[in-house]
């Protein structure tokens, strides 16, 4: 089968879209077929990697990010027309909407995954004093109904993505956690070298590991390592992530025990830092998956996660908290986790993070398009491709 997959918002060089898109294309190299990735770019081009065939297509930027937008449609569908794929698999509910109306009218099955929850994030960028003014959640539930109606399935990857989606009654809506790297993700990265370049022994060493933009709430953090110094507690934070909000973070930190690290791109680098942290922070309020918080967790380091957001179901006792979006609330939460036994947190994190592997995820992919799963789990295949009404998905029973 070949299998295209089309997405906007791929960062560069980092970014949750991009690690997911790597995966699955790996996995679905791994069952057997062809991979094709169309992605937004600065200009045209085709390279091959081992798992996909990349093809970038010119893009403009979209204003105050570092992303791009494959803003015309039809172009990506002509690309389409000439690779004549079995399967589209769209990471985007924005301008790439028509791919599924076109894979209807030529019987191709299409998917979306929904990697944002629009009511949240409408209601995020409405000024405060319009908010309960505005009909947002109307908005978002037209927006979601023409979007489930246009593909096959829609894929959420938690349930609090999939909430949106079970008010409108969709019942093409499938449910696959993303998964994690947990070789590469591991408590054994824990580097006492890499420590003490950034706090002495007797210090807490906490880390945000995120894309610094505004909705990633980079201020909370900041915030949570000021009331923790308030409290008399030494501590110090590493900002590992760089994005338009870098300056301005820069400047709401001036004073503290902050480091601002950049864009790390050595993702071994990555993991041997998040594994010697004692703690990481996740104050983003919409974050849908979180797979920053994740590999965190699969380093033996445990999260204090905005209780809004999805991430509040990946943690389990011991392994993070859920904590209201301000500093003294973060602050809290991380004093709480320092309070357990630290053998105690790093294994419950590892042992929550164990439950999401990558290969389980693309199983759950597979199945959502009515393929066979990679790895023979039957039973975790067909709980991947059931509607949320409990009916069997209508590709399920095509054959590769």
């Amino acid at each position: 089968m070949k299998i295209i997959q089309a997405a906007n918002f791929v960062a560069p060089r980092s970014g949750g879209i991009r690690t997911t898109l790597r995966h699955l294309a790996a996995g679905y190299t791994a069952a057997g077929h062809d991979v094709v990735q169309i992605v937004p770019a600065d200009r045209d081009s085709v390279r091959h990697t081992r798992d996909a065939t990349v093809i970038t297509m010119r893009a403009p930027s979209l204003p105050g990010t570092d992303y791009r937008i494959l803003a015309d449609p039809w172009r990506v569908i002509r690309l389409l027309e000439a690779e004549a794929p079995d399967r589209i698999e769209v990471h985007d509910r924005t301008s790439l909407r028509p791919l599924g109306r076109w894979a209807g009218r030529v019987a191709i099955p299409s998917l979306v995954v929904s990697h944002e929850r629009l009511d949240r994030l409408l209601n995020l960028w409405t000024p405060r004093s319009l908010r309960g003014a505005l009909p947002i959640r109307a908005a978002a539930d037209r927006s979601n109904t023409t979007l489930a109606r246009s593909f096959d399935t829609v894929v959420a990857t938690t349930t609090w993505a999939a909430a949106e989606f079970d008010r409108i009654g969709a019942t093409n809506l499938c449910r696959v956690p993303l998964g994690v790297d947990l070789d590469r993700f591991h408590p054994d990265r824990y580097d006492i070298v890499l420590r003490r370049a950034f706090a002495r022994d007797s210090e807490v060493l906490l880390v945000h590991a995120s894309r610094l933009s505004p909705e990633k709430r980079g201020d909370t953090a900041v915030d949570a390592l000021a009331e923790l110094v308030r409290r008399g507690v030494a501590a110090r934070l590493v900002v590992a992530g760089d994005g338009p909000a870098r300056d301005r973070l820069a400047r709401h930190a001036s004073g503290l025990p902050i480091v601002f690290l950049g864009f790390v791109a050595d993702r071994n680098r990555l993991a041997r830092l998040l594994a010697t942290a004692d703690a990481v922070l996740a104050p983003g309020p919409v974050e849908t998956f979180g797979l920053a918080a994740l590999e965190s967790m699969a380093s033996g380091t445990p999260v204090v996660v905005h209780h809004g957001s999805a991430l509040a179901e990946l943690v389990v006792p011991g392994s993070g908290i859920a904590a209201a979006g301000s500093g003294w609330t973060f602050a809290d939460g991380v004093q709480a986790l320092l309070a357990l036994d630290p053998d105690v947190r790093r294994r419950a994190a590892r042992a929550r993070a164990e439950q999401f592997p990558w290969d389980v995820t693309v199983d759950g992919f597979l199945g959502a398009q009515g393929l066979p799963p990679a790895t023979g789990r039957d039973t975790r295949h067909r709980e991947a491709t059931q509607h949320r009404d409990g009916t069997q998905h209508p590709n399920a029973g095509r054959a590769a």
